[in-house]
């Protein structure tokens, strides 16, 4: 058994925010974020949420897939940005579409969560306990980001993508030999680096304790140590998903990866020894919106008609945690 993307959805804000409308607020420059990430400009919400961006996602991908609400077996939703502790994102997601006979949960592994998600999804699958799911990497990042610090405000964006996922008992091959569904899939995480890259959430803070703590609620990195462990774990966790696929590098006809930074897209493909043309990108036009960028870009060259049936994509992707993580999956 295996499992196979019959559907893709992604929304986006509808407010553009370019590097010259972020000279208006810190001290930067439209050359200086191009020349160190690639972006030009992202989206901002002004009211979507994570909840209505993954709703609106979602229906996409049941469109595509000839799928209602009511047959959808389980949501998961990838974030770590949601509005509420309570009730998860995935179960408000339940209620805006209509699933009424799914279960949903939410899941954050930050920029690796969509990849985490679907993994999820496909135990769940092989275990015969669900036979579809609903895989969703949805972030509202711009009330995480400090405006004023220029170092992580020009690097994020807010949106939304889904996948619909469902179980396949049947081998179906395609014209090029190759059998449709998910090879395999790595995941991973060191916990040690963890604090390079971290946004607080409320602390400790109740009757019994005196002193009041103070954090920042906006998102700390250590950009430079984010991109050393970004450039070395891709790669190699996408050398250990292909050699548990027993497959190699030139097997492969497109690379999927977290939109993050170009100049680390750039590292990954020349450490694979792989053409830069496999590895597209849509960064430049909406930032790193972390567990989001994936599944938004492989809905654009989806619905662009860039993946053909047979094509065999790697999709990889790291974040906070630190977390990192592989598939190879064949459309």
């Amino acid at each position: 058994m295996t499992i196979k993307i019959t559907g893709t959805g992604s929304t986006l804000p509808e407010k553009k925010v370019t590097n010259f409308d972020l000279q208006e607020l810190v001290e930067t420059s439209d050359e200086w974020i191009r020349e160190r990430t690639g972006i030009a400009e992202r989206r901002i919400s002004t009211g979507d949420t994570v909840a209505t961006l993954s709703a609106k996602a979602c229906s996409k991908a049941l469109e595509m897939a000839g799928k209602t609400a009511e047959e959808v077996d389980l949501i998961l939703v990838a974030t770590c940005s949601p509005e509420m502790l309570l009730p998860c994102c995935a179960c408000q997601v339940q209620d805006i579409i209509g699933a009424s006979n799914a279960a949903a949960f939410d899941l954050n592994a930050a920029c690796s969560g969509f990849l985490f998600a679907l993994n999820t999804a496909y135990v769940y699958m092989q275990a015969g306990i669900y036979k579809n799911a609903l895989v969703i990497g949805s972030e509202v990042l711009s009330k995480l980001v400090d405006w004023s610090d220029r170092g992580t405000c020009v690097l994020f964006g807010d949106g939304a993508g889904a996948a619909f996922v469902e179980a396949s008992a049947e081998d179906i091959f395609r014209d090029n030999g190759r059998k449709v569904g998910m090879e395999c899939m790595v995941q991973g995480s060191d916990g040690t680096k963890g604090m390079v890259l971290s946004c607080a959430e409320r602390s400790v803070d109740n009757a019994f304790i005196a002193e009041k703590q103070t954090i920042s609620p906006y998102i700390q990195m250590n950009g430079q140590e984010v991109y050393k462990f970004a450039t070395r774990q891709v790669p190699a966790c996408i050398h250990e998903a292909l050699d548990k696929a027993g497959i190699t590098v030139e097997d492969v006809d497109m690379f999927v990866l977290h939109q993050a930074n170009v100049r680390i897209i750039e590292s990954v493909a020349k450490r694979l020894k792989a053409d830069i043309s496999k590895f597209p990108m849509n960064l430049d036009k909406i930032g790193n919106m972390s567990s989001a960028t994936i599944p938004v870009l492989l809905d654009e060259l989806n619905r662009g008609g860039r993946i053909q049936g047979g094509d065999r994509i790697v999709m990889s992707g790291f974040g906070a945690g630190l977390t990192y993580g592989a598939t190879v999956i064949v459309w």
